[in-house]
């Protein structure tokens, strides 16, 4: 008799009820139920409620599911400081937690403060490290740091430009990778990361890949071919090389003009079929290259097509759009894609293995 064998990675959700740390607990113990395998939480002090309190509930009520931040940045928080709470919440779950650590956009800019840059973001990942495998580590005080009570979670770094993801590879556990699909783009991408490591003398296979992918899940396949395309014009808004690096070009009015019509952006924009229409001359090709969308049967086979480029991906992070807000009622997604995405992409990604020679 064949066996049926799947091949899929991990699949987390940075967006659930962060009302409370009960609704976060709660939300995220329904999310394991449902077959999700991460339940992150965003860290920007004057939009959500503090990460590792919610955290800390979380792990109580749940068994399984892997917890973090996605994202911790070394500008508002002292990488000690983020050792102490992340090593604290995983002694309440045990072997299930993960650090992400980012440059700081949103939750820094609040604060009049800039982003983190590679070299700080380096140095900042390269302390906490040290730290949550009891290493003591000269800072400048009369004794060498030492948390005490160091646990080893895994610190990984969210990266998407050349440099950091170079860095990321020589230092982190994993790397989020958000370039969109593109298998360009992904290639670069990995293969960034993948130099790090063998520059530092690391062995690359060892640091774990996460793809975080805006997804747009609609039954409208017209609203999602137009949301689709503000999220390629997010993309070439912050990082223009991803289309050269795809070979495609900007065949429309200049982006910093149509920019004047969107706020903030166009990732962000309150209506995002109505930012998609400013930049409607971007071509199908484009529009397929970056955002998940469609129906779970479309969205299935885009991701489908992702894992057969063959890259080793641990993680990815379908990331819902329009955002939901990070409180009070939230769409279906939780539901939706664990009960009609993930059963599709599992169905794609089954193959048949012939029965093993007893002989052998």
């Amino acid at each position: 008799m064949q066996n049926p064998e799947t091949s899929l990675p991990k699949f987390g959700l940075n967006r659930f009820d962060y009302s409370s740390p009960q609704a976060f607990a709660k939300d995220a113990r329904r999310a394991e139920e449902l077959g999700w395998d991460c339940a992150y939480i965003p860290s920007s002090p004057l939009l959500a409620k503090d990460p590792y309190v919610n955290l800390a509930f979380a792990a109580i009520e749940t068994e399984r599911i892997v917890l973090g931040p996605l994202l911790e940045n070394p500008v508002v928080r002292h990488p000690a400081v983020l050792a102490s709470s992340i090593a604290t919440v995983d002694e309440l779950a045990p072997g299930r937690t993960i650090l992400a650590y980012g440059a700081g956009d949103t939750a820094v800019r609040l604060l009049g403060k800039r982003p983190a840059r590679v070299a700080e973001l380096e140095e900042a990942v390269r302390l906490t490290r040290a730290l949550l495998v009891g290493d003591g580590i000269d800072v400048g005080a009369a004794k060498p740091a030492l948390l005490r009570h160091a646990r080893a979670v895994p610190v990984w770094i969210a990266a998407g430009g050349p440099r950091t993801l170079q860095m990321a590879g020589r230092i982190a556990d994993g790397v989020f990778i958000r370039v969109g699909r593109h298998k360009a783009n992904l290639g670069i991408s990995i293969d960034a990361v993948r130099t790090g490591a063998l520059e530092a003398g690391r062995n690359p296979d060892e640091v774990k890949i996460g793809l975080i992918f805006h997804t747009i899940m609609t039954d409208d396949p017209e609203r999602a071919a137009l949301m689709s395309r503000s999220m390629a014009a997010g993309y070439f808004e912050y990082s223009p090389m991803l289309f050269d690096q795809a070979g495609f070009v900007w065949e429309g009015p200049d982006v910093e003009e149509l920019k004047k019509q969107v706020w903030p952006d166009f990732h962000h924009a309150a209506d995002l079929a109505a930012s998609g229409r400013l930049v409607s001359f971007l071509s199908d090709e484009i529009a397929e290259a970056f955002a998940l969308f469609g129906t779970p049967d479309m969205i299935a086979a885009q991701l489908n097509q992702v894992l057969d480029l063959g890259h080793d991906i641990d993680v990815v992070v379908p990331h819902p759009v329009p955002t939901p807000p990070l409180a009070g009622p939230r769409p279906d997604y939780i539901e939706r894609f664990a009960g009609e995405v993930i059963p599709k992409l599992r169905a794609l990604r089954e193959v048949e293995v012939p029965p093993k020679d007893p002989a052998t």
